[in-house]
């Protein structure tokens, strides 16, 4: 099978050089100015992988030709941040056909209804079909251009949703080539919900904001990052999370028991489960405070869920404190910002739930 990834950071090479390693054509595309990591797997024809994952990914085209990335393949994987998932889609939409299955990996809150709304505008596009994975499948970094090294890869609990749902069962099918223990959802609503990164990240980046400013970062983000006090804080926030999948009809799995699951933790428990997480050991914190785990996490995620709350009347007033402190912190106004709401995307509840 013909696959192409659109993205080149620690997601998108372990991605990549997977299926690869298991006999597919893969190409990868991303904008000239991320390009530097294609250029280095361009020249050794390849990515390297370690870790949990050991081998090398002959990779046919790396480069930032979007035409001959995507010509011929069978299924296109968006790797990337919740912000590359608006200029992916737009790089694509004149020239994607509607026998390419398009996965976003992972949808972080709303990314496939983004990339919907965009191709429902063009006439080759319109009838795509479009899914997303609630995470990534793998705990990854790049450690040089194109090297990377897989930490982890989930053993279970990695939900996909389609739209339109009735494609799910189809997208699986394919997708569960390389993730044989991907599961259905009922629809986007439980893709977004069961992602757990707006839930982590952002708390343990707040709680930590000294440590991390005073050390560059030079410390362990989950190891040493979660206390009990900590632990308290995140389970507050997964609460909420799953009062509002409640709301919607859903049985959100609250993250320690969903993290035994991926092979993450050992035990489901907000404190210790993290620090001891055979999933996540080695897994050094950020540099800075204008990271991802803010930026996206906050600005994508928690504004996402507390703005969704807000519509459906549950309570979010832990997440509400977040979102606070985090622009505080990093001086950018995430609500006011607003960068992902179902409003600003086009859809009611009501629509998401039918498609």
């Amino acid at each position: 099978m013909k696959v192409t990834i659109l993205g080149s950071g620690n997601g998108a090479c372990a991605t990549a050089a997977e299926w690869a390693l298991c006999g597919h054509e893969v190409s990868m595309f991303d904008f000239e100015s991320y390009g530097d990591n294609l250029s280095a797997i361009r020249r050794q024809g390849g990515i390297h992988v370690s870790g949990t994952i050991e081998g090398f990914g002959k990779i046919s085209y790396a480069g930032s030709d979007i035409k001959r990335a995507i010509h011929g393949s069978d299924l296109i994987l968006a790797i990337g941040p919740a912000y590359s998932h608006e200029p992916f889609a737009n790089a694509v939409k004149n020239i994607i056909w509607e026998h390419q299955l398009y996965i976003l990996s992972p949808g972080s809150n709303g990314g496939a209804l983004v990339t919907k709304k965009i191709f429902q505008h063009c006439e080759n596009a319109k009838n795509v079909v479009v899914a997303e994975t609630a995470t990534l499948p793998y705990a990854c970094r790049i450690i040089k251009e194109g090297t990377v090294n897989v930490y982890h890869k989930l053993a279970g609990g990695l939900y996909l949703s389609a739209i339109p749902s009735s494609k799910t069962h189809h997208v699986l099918s394919v997708y569960r080539q390389i993730y044989p223990f991907a599961l259905p959802a009922e629809n986007v609503f439980r893709t977004i919900l069961q992602n757990a990164n707006p839930v982590l990240h952002p708390v343990i980046t707040v709680l930590n904001a000294a440590l991390i400013e005073r050390t560059k970062g030079n410390f362990r983000f989950y190891e040493e990052g979660v206390t009990p006090a900590i632990g308290r804080m995140i389970e507050a926030v997964d609460r909420e999370r799953i009062e509002i999948g409640s709301a919607l009809g859903l049985d959100i799995m609250n993250d320690p028991e969903i993290s035994v699951l991926q092979g993450y933790l050992s035990e489901a428990d907000y404190a210790s489960g993290y620090t001891n997480a055979p999933g996540f050991q080695g897994i050094r914190a950020q540099e800075s405070l204008q990271h991802r785990y803010l930026d996206e996490d906050v600005g994508y995620g928690l504004v996402f869920l507390s703005e969704l709350g807000r519509t459906i009347g549950t309570n979010t007033k832990t997440m509400d404190a977040v979102i606070t402190m985090a622009s505080v912190l990093t001086e950018k106004d995430y609500r006011r910002d607003a960068p992902r709401t179902l409003e600003s995307i086009g859809f009611t509840i009501e629509e998401v739930q039918k498609l």
